[in-house]
């Protein structure tokens, strides 16, 4: 099968901000990456995560190039990913940003490799890395899941820069 690439830019120039505030108004589920390496705990908060594949079972995540916790989890091969409850605003906010308190005040049980899973989560999926690739300012890291939980309840939502809840509709 052959694909076209565009031999440059469709349109130059987009706004940046424009851009974000654009792609905010797409509502997200809201979710915790983790990983474990040389004995210690990284987090991020995240809402750049798909399934990829059900056969094998493989999901991705986006990183910021040079992250501490994407390093983390190129240099141990495993990494979570913790999909939150509708409780858990303080929780996604714990581990945002360079200062943030991530573990401090965040119950979390060591999953395989010791890689932490957020207690109460409403799911949580362990992966082995499959493949990293390079794309724009961030790294798209594929796993190949390893294990998985899930439980009942809401999930945190976030759109337009603000957490919130879905209504559910029969």
């Amino acid at each position: 099968m052959t694909y076209a690439v565009a031999a440059g830019p469709v349109q130059e120039g987009v706004d940046r901000m424009a851009f974000r505030t654009a792609m905010s108004r797409f509502a997200t589920g809201v979710a915790i990456l983790t990983a474990f390496h040389d004995g210690q705990r990284y987090g991020m908060t995240i809402n750049s995560l798909t399934s990829v594949s059900l056969d094998p079972c493989q999901i991705l995540v986006c990183v910021n190039h040079g992250s501490a916790t994407g390093d983390a989890i190129k240099a141990s091969g495993v990494f979570a990913v913790s999909l939150l409850n509708a409780a858990q605003g303080d929780v996604s906010r714990s581990f945002v940003g360079r200062d943030a308190t991530r573990f401090a005040n965040v119950d979390a049980t060591q999953g395989l490799g010791d890689v932490p899973l957020i207690d109460e989560a409403l799911a949580a999926v362990t992966c082995k890395v499959s493949d990293v690739l390079a794309s724009g300012d961030h790294e798209i890291i594929i796993g190949d899941v390893v294990d998985c939980m899930h439980r009942d309840g809401d999930p945190l939502v976030f759109f337009a820069g603000k957490y919130g809840l879905i209504e559910m509709r029969a």
